[in-house]
């Protein structure tokens, strides 16, 4: 059997449900930190571009409603990928980014090679990494969710709750949205597309597909079972055309810049911003 040339590792619907976090986590930084950083020139600079201090946070506001909305499908969504007829399997099995035992051990393998004590480790679909950069988003999002609508309705939340806990939800808001950002901008930004295998883009999540050869080398377990399987020749997939490849790239580069951008100048200005 001849190996296809490219192998399909995202759906359409994969790619947009990334494009629309990129879109409204940008929104949300920018926002978010123009409101914080307001009393900084920089952070007045900012907030100019969103038409003002209160525009800025209906903008912020209605965009974590879009974002929730988001969060809601997105977990309908995986519960539908879930086989029910045997629900541990499924959800502990390789093509799941649940968490389980071949993770840790294939940790303690990359730890190994990386002091030359042993070879790497052959991934499946997933890498330990790759898990671990999906659920650091996914647990933080209903926190800022939860958060959030408690700061954007004050009056109710003090029907239930007690006023101090505003103060709360303020400052784990805050925490986790600076939290969120550094780690985007650093963490999944070199995972996802500076470390030396992928550099200058990780092309995946925008073409839907990686060539063979990277899918052997990096996802060796993946491709294996796809052949015993029977799988390996229905998940081929066509290179994506030259003005696709530039739009994304034009894309992934500007949101790029733009997070380092906000990153950046978030730290610089840190010593300046006011917290009352």
């Amino acid at each position: 059997m001849t190996l296809p040339t490219r192998i399909k590792r995202f759906s359409v619907l994969d790619r947009l449900s990334h494009v629309f976090l990129i879109l409204t986590f940008l929104l949300q930084t920018a926002t978010g930190f123009s409101r914080l950083y307001v009393t900084t020139v920089w952070g007045k600079k900012v907030n100019t571009l969103f038409g003002g201090y209160d525009t800025s946070l209906v903008i912020h506001e209605w965009t974590g409603m879009v974002m929730m909305v988001g969060f809601v499908l997105h977990s309908i969504y995986l519960l539908t990928r879930v086989d029910w007829r045997a629900p541990v399997k499924s959800i502990f099995g390789p093509d799941s980014l649940v968490p389980n035992l071949t993770d840790a051990r294939q940790f303690g393998q990359r730890l190994r090679w990386f002091f030359g004590l042993g070879p790497l480790p052959g991934f499946n679909r997933w890498s330990y990494w790759e898990k671990f950069d999906y659920w650091a988003v996914y647990w933080g999002l209903p926190l800022l969710a939860v958060t959030g609508v408690m700061l954007m309705y004050p009056l109710s939340t003090s029907r239930f709750l007690p006023g101090w806990s505003l103060n709360i939800a303020a400052l784990l808001h805050r925490a986790e949205a600076i939290l969120a950002v550094t780690y985007i901008f650093i963490v999944h930004f070199f995972i996802g597309h500076l470390r030396p295998s992928s550099f200058p883009m990780n092309e995946a999540m925008f073409s839907g597909s990686v060539p063979m050869e990277e899918a052997i080398e990096e996802k060796p377990a993946w491709v294996q079972r796809l052949k015993e399987e029977g799988k390996l020749e229905s998940a081929r997939s066509a290179a994506p055309s030259l003005w696709y490849r530039r739009l994304y790239f034009m894309f992934g580069y500007a949101a790029l810049i733009f997070g380092v951008y906000m990153l950046i100048n978030g730290i610089m200005h840190a010593r300046q911003i006011s917290l009352h």
